[in-house]
């Protein structure tokens, strides 16, 4: 249903696409421009433990993007995933398959026993998604995302 193409100098388009008032509304809104570009700097480069993908649909439409990094949990380093799926794409099942994509390549990553996700707490379309994709909720917690913004969210976990 969907392919995870690596993130590459030409998607910076992509971010600008879901930097929307709509698409950020349980982030703390909209990024300034350049954090965008450093944002963007940093998936092209790969600089940190993880990757950034772009999503694919089979017939070459791109739908979002999906990505894993390392987070740090009580005493724990665990994956966290996040995603952002274009308006035109939400509702077809697109981020449940890239979210499976994503889990496997997780899982032969290695390195921690688990993926989380972090929604807020009010964002219900994720938190279905969450349970949909197999995630087990955890508990409700206090997440600073983006740094310097604290947002209520839902930790839910997906053993590898």
């Amino acid at each position: 249903m969907v392919q995870l193409v690596p993130w590459s100098a030409d998607d910076f388009w992509l971010l600008e696409r879901c930097n929307s008032s709509e698409m950020t509304a349980y982030l703390g809104g909209p990024e300034s421009a350049e954090k965008l570009a450093s944002r963007h700097d940093r998936y092209v480069a790969n600089a940190f433990p993880g990757r950034m993908y772009v999503i694919v649909t089979d017939e070459g439409e791109v739908a979002g993007s999906i990505g894993y990094w390392e987070h740090e949990e009580a005493d724990e380093t665990v994956w966290e995933t996040g995603w952002a799926i274009l308006p035109e794409q939400q509702g077809k099942g697109l981020a449940t398959a890239a979210i499976a994509e994503v889990a496997k390549v997780v899982a032969g990553e290695g390195g921690h026993r688990s993926l989380h996700a972090y929604p807020g707490v009010d964002n219900a379309a994720s938190n279905a998604l969450c349970r949909k994709a197999g995630f087990t909720f955890q508990a409700e917690r206090d997440f600073e995302y983006p740094k310097g913004h604290w947002m209520r969210c839902n930790d839910w976990a997906l053993k590898l």
